[in-house]
Order: C-alpha cells, then sequence, then structure tokens
C-alpha cells in the first residue's frame, strides 16, 4: 500500500512540476535573471507551495501517525551549520548555472529535455561525492 500512496504522490507531485513550469530551465533561468529577462510567475509556485506546506504541516502532524506508515520520520537535527550552508550553496549554483534542481530534472528527462542528459549524470556525481564526504567527516575522529 505504501509503494501506491508514494507512486501516486510521486506523479502528482510530478504533473505540478510540469503544469508549473518548474520542468522547463529557460523559465527557471528567467525567473533568476532578475536584472534581465525577469519572469516572476516561479515565485507565485514557491509561495503557493510555502503555503501549502505551512498548513499540511500543522493538519498532518495533529495526527498520532501518518495513514502510509508506522510513525513520522522527521529531521532530528535543527542547527545551522558549515555543511549545510555549503551544500545549500551549491545546490543554488547547480540550480542557477542547470535551471534545473533535482526533481524537475527527472521530470524533464520524461520530456526529451536535451539539457537534462548532461545534468543529470552530474547530479548523481554529486550526490555520490556528497554522501562519501559525508561518510569521511562522520567516520574522523572527533
Amino acid at each position: 500500500m505504501s509503494f501506491l500512496v508514494n507512486l501516486a504522490l510521486g506523479l502528482l507531485f510530478g504533473i505540478g512540476l510540469v503544469v508549473s513550469g518548474m520542468s522547463d530551465p529557460a523559465k527557471v533561468l528567467n525567473f533568476l535573471d532578475v536584472t534581465g529577462t525577469w519572469d516572476p510567475s516561479l515565485a507565485f509556485v514557491m509561495g503557493g507551495a510555502v503555503i501549502t506546506a505551512f498548513v499540511g504541516y500543522r493538519l498532518v502532524l495533529k495526527r498520532s501517525k501518518p495513514l502510509a506508515a508506522a510513525a513520522f520520520q522527521l529531521p532530528a537535527k535543527t542547527e545551522i551549520d558549515w555543511p549545510l550552508l555549503l551544500g545549500s550553496a551549491i545546490f543554488g549554483i547547480g540550480w542557477g548555472l542547470g535551471g534545473f534542481c533535482p526533481g524537475p530534472a527527472l521530470t524533464a528527462t520524461t520530456l526529451g529535455a536535451a539539457g537534462t542528459y548532461a545534468f543529470l549524470p552530474m547530479m548523481f556525481v554529486g550526490m555520490w561525492l556528497a554522501r562519501a564526504f559525508a561518510s569521511r567527516r562522520v567516520a574522523a575522529p572527533a
């Protein structure tokens, strides 16, 4: 049952990315180009996502447990540290250069967007490097 719920939610998310234009790198890059051909429409997409998450978390976390899992899986780490800041900066730079973040890149691949065929392998290399550095950092004595 959990697989089917996750599949349905993933499909809904992917459709939302396509409908909103988030899987079009030109639209994303125009949103980031505030001094040139700025397109503010994605601000409404992000605003809608923030409002939905804000309301959704408050409603869902009132429950004792999720509908399709034994317990909620919330992050335990709450502090802002250098790995978080560095990872956020790398993510933002990659988003600005490529016009993709991971979800829209996967969606755009199914639409045949040529830029994803260069972006996705590099994204997976970056994810592998991040995991390798994180495991080295954890294994190193403090």
